[in-house]
This record gives structure tokens, C-alpha cells and sequence, in this order.
């Protein structure tokens, strides 16, 4: 590079920021120590050290500053470099450097206390943030807007409220700039009214909000579920001429979602001109709460057809989303798009792809997801204890919350934990050490039981055929029993043939839900398996009189990228003779090995010979026995059902997988059942 001059090189390193190009600036710092005599002149120096900075080499920012003569360092040589340090998350460092500045007898500017005060934020140090302010009071530059407001969110972030109080109030001059700052804290600090009482001040001061404010607000909207009060905003935010904004857009779709309006969270979206990954992510996640899992994931393969490079909200997002439709070859998919994009490391994604596995029934894999982690937290160890609950691994689950809580790990368990575990000791049998956490809860937690931790306790005295113990407990419950402990106690009595307590759990489970038509069945098939065809008829009947309709039960397999959906006695599908002809084939080999249809499981008081086949066309025999022509061999088949699977199914699903030497896992409504060598993870409790 000959004949270049000082302001050359200058322009060289900006341009090496501007390209975030280390190489390019190295070797313009290489030919000015060849081309220039030292000491270099100052404003270069203070290039060489921004672009050190900004490129997140401070090992090399800072050596330029220490070849820079004392008498030639300025507040800009010092500024620079500890704006770099802060813009990387350098915060300790920034503030050291900021020390070393102040023994020069340098004084700070106006671009170097933001700098500082955001270092003792995150840092969470009060009191050296107090000593800045009271620098900056010293020499009068509390009172520019930038710093005053970096002082502000210093003591909002450091917890001290009434400090920050007092300097918003002493503030001569509020910008939008302080009084988003005020709205987005206590928004984070979890006080959305006090938020939306902000807001309105700052209305009638006759401040004018810009969209940083307007996506504030409706993060306090979301948050209070204020949804009347978010769509008042976007009319006024449309009337100020923001409808346009990609940031406001975004936090519209992100405020509609999380109340419960898709709809509105879809129409923003469609109506934006331009969108990024915020919008994206925002969509998927808005289908992904509202239990549209489909959708989400629909959004997230268009997002990918529109060149999106995904991040690790996004692939988080469309992990629960495959959770929720046991989607596991696009959950796979995403899992190597994570690896691909090296986030799959990333604390929330590891903890979607082990809670991503564990619900469609691959637990090896999300074992492998939890020990690959590199750090875990609650929810990571949450979402392996219930995959363990739900597979039926109890012992492990016990084991797997045990080490969580002692030893160098000491989680503090949360509700969610203490749900996970009980379900656990409910599945394993363990009615002692489930009692024993239950009991314990309060004391050595400090967690309040609430309904599912009631519901669980029901359900394990309920399996133990403690029936009669199970009642007792709901009966000296300290909140009303809900949904949940009512349908616990009715399954019990079904399986242990309790019909008269079953009635009492139908008769508060009809109160409390008057249209779910599944209870209603349940104590239907209930009386039919007692043989009390004429209740079993009158409940049928009265849910006729009253318009409950029963779902239609069905049961779908993913064969080579396509769902296959069957309902009972379906004849439908472009492959059903070879369907009836490997049914034909089971029910000869089955019987051969001792299976005799459960013909308790039939609806109706008809001949045994139509019970026998009405039982043998359920869904789910349908799904196996696609999967079994459809599936190659050793490849296990998994089947998932919309409904509880019936016992004559559970029952043939357990003869099947030890005579065609497969495991078979079928998740349904409740739980997951893995059939292997004919034996079931759930321990016959269906």
C-alpha cells in the first residue's frame, strides 16, 4: 500500500468495521507500524482502537491504547474503548478501564457515562452505579438527556426503585427516550399496570410516543392480558401513522397471540409488507400458543422457503409445536437446522429438543439431548423428568429428580417439577413416596399444592385400586376439586369396577363441564362393562337429548412424509385389502397365542359375535396394521390417537409386538404406551 497517508488509513479501518474484516484491518495496522513513525498520531490511534473494539479483539484495543503517549490519550481514546468493551458484554473490563481513565484525571463525557452505567447494570452494582451518578451531578452532565437516561435504567435494572423514582422526577426535561425506559422496566419488572398508568402520564404531558413506546405498552398488555385496552393502542397506533412499523407490527402479532387471538395475530401478519425474522418467529410462536401446532409449523417451513436463517426463538418455537403434534421426522429436521446453525448448545433450544423427543416418544434421544447439554436449567430438567413420567420410566424419573435436588446440581424444584414427579410416583406405584413429596411440599419447598398436584394424587391412590382412599382424599381437599381430580377418580373406578363411586365423579364432572362428551362416554362404557346395558343406554341418551355429540376417534401414522388418518371400521384407504388381509393374518396368530377379545369394550348390548367385531376395527388396529405393510422391519411404529386407547387395543398391541418382534409406541389423549415383547410401559393402567 504505497504512498498512503494518515486519513487513508483512517478510511481503510472503517471500512474493515464497516465489513467486519479482522483481516483487513490487521493488515492496515501492519503497514502503518511499517509506513508511519511512532508515536502515531492520536485520531489514528483512536481508529486502530475502534476497530479493535468493534471487530471484539480488546486484548489488541487495549494494547494500542497502552503504545498511545498518556499525553496523547483523550476522553475519545478512553470512550472508545470502553464502548467496545461494553458493546461485547466485556461489562467488568469497562469498567476498570473507566477507573484507569479517571486516575489521567480524564473527565467522562457524554458518550462515556452510558457507557459505564450500562456496565453496572448488568453487572447488578448499585453502588458503583450510585458513584457515576454523583459524578455525573459533579460536573452538570446528569441533566443531558442520554446520560440521565442510562442513569435511570441503571437503577431500574439494579432493583433500587425509589432512586430511580427520584432522579425520573428530577429530570428537567422527560424525552420519550426516559419514558420508555420507565415503561419497558417495570414491564420486565413485572408491574404491567403501573406500565399502562405510564403510558397515560406520558399522553397527557403531551409526550408523543414513538413505536419503542407503543411495543412497551402492549408487552404490559400482553402480559395483564389486557386485550380491549392492546386493540385501543393499535387504533391509536394506526392513527399516528404507525401501522407501518415492522417493530410495532411484530409486537402486535406477539400481544394477540398471548391473548388468544390468532386470528388478529394472523391478520397483522398477512397485511405486512415486509417482514424478518422477529415476524417470523412472532407467527409461529402466536400458532404454537394457541395450540395450533399444525400451523406453526407450516409458518416455519415458509419462512425457510423465504430464505429466514433460523434462530434459536424460532426453532424453539416449532420444537413445541412438533411436541404437540408428536411430529418426530420434522422435529428431527429442525434438530439438524439447529446443528447446522450451532444453536443446538443453546440453553431454550437443548430444552425444546429434549421436551421435543420426549413427547414423540423417542426417550434415547432426549436423553442424549439432556447429557449433551452444556448447561441446563429448571425447565431442561422439568422436560426430562415428564418425558421420563410420561414413558412410564418412573424409577428413572425418581432417580432423575433426586440428582436435580442434592449434589452439586441443588435445583430448586418448581410447581412444574413437583407435577412431573408425582405423576411419576403415580405411575410407578409408589403411593408411599408420592404421599411423603406431596405432604412435603409446602414445608420443604415452599409450593403451594395447587389442582394438577391433587389431580396426581388422586390418580396414583386411584391406579394403587385405593378407590375408596382416592374419594376420601377429594373429599378433604383445601380448594374445590376440579376437572382434572374428578376425571382421575372416574378412570379409577373404571378400571377397578367401581360403578356407584364412578356415578358420583360423572355427576361433578357434568356440573363442572356439561359438554364434554368424554365423561360422558366414560361412564357409559363404564356401566356397559358392568353389564348395566339400561344405564349405559340412559347415559347415551340424555347426551343425545342434551346435543353432546361423542368425538369421532382417530388414529394417524407418518409414513415417508405423509400422515395416514383411519377411523374405526374405516375401508377408505388405497391400500385396504392389504390392511384387512394383515388384520386376518394378526387375529390368527393372535389367538394361536392365547388373545381373546375383550368384548367389554364393545358400545352397544349386541350378539358376541358383532362385539367381537365391532373391537377388532378400532383405529388404532387399522394404523398397526398399515404400519406393519407400510413400515420395513426393525423400524419402530408409532401411532398416535386422538382419544384414550381402548383396552381391547392395549391389550392386542401387547400380543402383536411380541409376535411380530416390533415396538410399537402409541401415544393417546392421556399418556404414551411403548409395547415391547409384549409387555406395555404404562403397566396396564389404560
Amino acid at each position: 500500500m504505497p504512498f498512503l497517508n494518515p486519513n487513508s488509513f483512517a478510511v481503510l479501518l472503517e471500512s474493515a468495521v464497516s465489513t467486519q474484516s479482522p483481516l483487513l484491518g490487521r493488515a492496515t495496522h501492519a503497514q502503518i507500524i511499517k509506513t508511519l513513525a511512532h508515536p502515531l498520531p492520536s485520531f489514528l490511534s483512536n481508529h486502530l482502537i475502534n476497530m479493535y473494539s468493534k471487530l471484539d479483539i480488546p486484548e489488541l484495543a487495549h494494547l494500542v491504547l497502552l503504545l498511545t503517549p498518556p499525553q496523547d490519550r483523550s476522553v475519545v481514546t478512553w470512550t472508545t474503548l470502553i464502548s467496545g468493551h461494553v458493546q461485547h458484554g466485556y461489562f467488568a473490563s469497562a469498567l476498570l478501564h473507566f477507573s484507569d481513565m479517571r486516575r489521567e484525571h480524564i473527565s467522562p463525557n457524554d458518550f462515556t457515562f452510558p457507557c459505564a452505567f450500562k456496565a453496572s447494570a448488568f453487572l447488578r452494582m448499585p453502588r458503583v452505579g450510585k458513584q457515576l451518578h454523583a459524578l455525573a451531578l459533579k460536573s452538570a452532565q446528569i441533566f443531558d438527556v442520554f446520560v440521565g437516561c442510562s442513569c435511570f435504567d441503571m437503577y431500574l435494572k439494579t432493583g433500587l426503585r425509589n432512586d430511580a423514582g427520584k432522579l425520573f422526577d428530577e429530570m428537567p426535561e422527560k424525552s420519550i427516550t426516559a419514558w420508555n425506559a420507565y415503561i419497558s422496566n417495570v414491564v420486565l419488572d413485572g408491574r404491567p399496570r403501573q406500565a399502562v398508568e405510564a403510558f397515560l402520564e406520558l399522553r397527557r404531558a403531551g409526550g408523543k410516543p414513538d413505536s419503542i413506546t407503543f411495543c412497551a405498552f402492549l408487552n404490559a398488555c400482553a402480559d395483564a392480558q389486557y386485550l380491549e385496552l392492546g386493540r385501543q393502542l393499535h387504533g391509536f397506533a394506526i392513527r399516528s401513522g404507525f401501522d407501518g412499523s415492522l417493530s410495532l407490527s411484530n409486537g402486535l402479532i406477539d400481544f394477540y397471540g398471548k391473548c388468544k387471538e390468532v386470528k388478529s395475530s394472523q391478520m397483522v401478519f398477512d397485511s405486512m409488507e415486509k417482514r424478518n425474522d422477529v415476524s417470523w418467529c412472532s407467527m409461529a410462536a402466536a400458532y404454537e400458543q394457541n395450540n395450533e401446532e399444525e400451523n406453526a409449523c407450516l409458518v416455519f417451513l415458509q419462512a425457510m422457503d423465504a430464505g429466514v436463517e433460523p434462530k434459536d426463538f424460532m426453532l424453539s418455537s416449532v420444537l413445541s409445536a412438533c411436541a404437540g403434534i408428536a411430529g418426530l421426522e420434522l422435529g428431527r429436521s429442525v434438530h439438524a437446522l439447529a446443528v447446522k446453525a450451532c444453536v443446538e448448545g443453546n440453553i431454550f433450544v437443548g430444552s425444546a429438543l429434549v421436551d421435543m423427543y420426549g413427547k414423540c416418544g423417542s426417550i434415547e434421544d432426549s436423553e442424549q439431548s439432556f447429557y449433551e447439554m452444556p448447561e441446563r436449567n429448571l425447565i431442561t430438567w422439568n422436560a426430562m423428568i415428564g418425558s421420563y413420567a410420561h414413558q412410564g420410566q418412573s424409577d428413572s424419573a425418581l432417580a432423575l429428580f433426586q440428582a436435580m435436588t442434592s449434589g452439586s446440581h441443588g435445583v430448586v424444584p418448581n410447581y412444574v417439577t413437583l407435577v412431573c414427579v408425582l405423576s411419576a410416583c403415580s405411575r410407578a406405584g409408589a403411593v408411599k413416596i408420592g404421599m411423603e413429596i406431596f405432604e412435603s411440599m409446602k414445608e420443604r419447598y415452599g409450593i403451594e399444592p395447587g389442582a394438577e398436584h391433587y389431580a396426581c394424587v388422586v390418580d396414583m391412590l386411584g391406579r394403587a385400586g385405593m378407590v375408596e382412599r382416592a374419594y376420601e382424599f377429594i373429599k378433604k381437599m383445601t380448594i374445590p376439586p376440579t376437572i382434572s381430580v374428578w376425571g382421575a377418580l372416574l378412570n379409577a373406578c373404571r378400571v377397578y369396577g367401581k360403578p356407584e363411586l364412578g356415578k358420583i365423579a360423572a355427576e361433578k364432572l357434568f356440573q363442572l363441564d356439561p359438554k364434554d362428551s368424554g365423561n360422558h362416554v366414560l361412564l357409559s362404557n363404564m356401566f356397559a362393562a358392568a353389564g348395566r346395558w339400561e344405564e349405559a343406554d340412559l347415559v347415551r341418551k340424555e347426551m343425545k337429548d342434551v346435543g353432546i355429540k361423542k368425538g369421532a376417534g382417530f388414529s394417524w401414522i407418518a409414513v415417508k412424509n405423509r400422515v395416514h388418518v383411519f377411523q374405526a371400521k374405516d375401508t377408505s384407504h388405497e391400500r385396504n385389502s392389504e390392511i384387512q388381509a394383515m388384520l386376518a393374518k394378526l387375529r390368527r396368530e393372535m389367538k394361536a397365542a392365547g388373545y381373546t377379545p375383550d368384548t367389554n369394550f364393545a358400545l352397544y348390548d349386541i350378539e358376541e359375535e358383532e362385539k367381537i367385531s365391532e373391537v377388532g376395527y378400532h383405529s388404532e388396529k387399522l394404523a398397526l396394521a398399515f404400519g406393519l405393510i407400510a413400515i420395513p422391519p426393525g423400524v419402530p411404529i408409532r401411532i398416535t390417537k386422538n382419544l384414550k386407547i381402548c383396552g381391547d387395543c392395549h391389550s392386542a398391541f401387547k400380543f402383536i409386538s411380541g409376535i411380530v418382534g416390533r415396538e410399537i409406541i402409541v401415544r393417546d389423549n392421556n399418556r404414551f404406551h411403548r409395547f415391547k415383547d409384549g409387555h406395555c410401559s404404562c403397566r396396564d393402567y389404560w
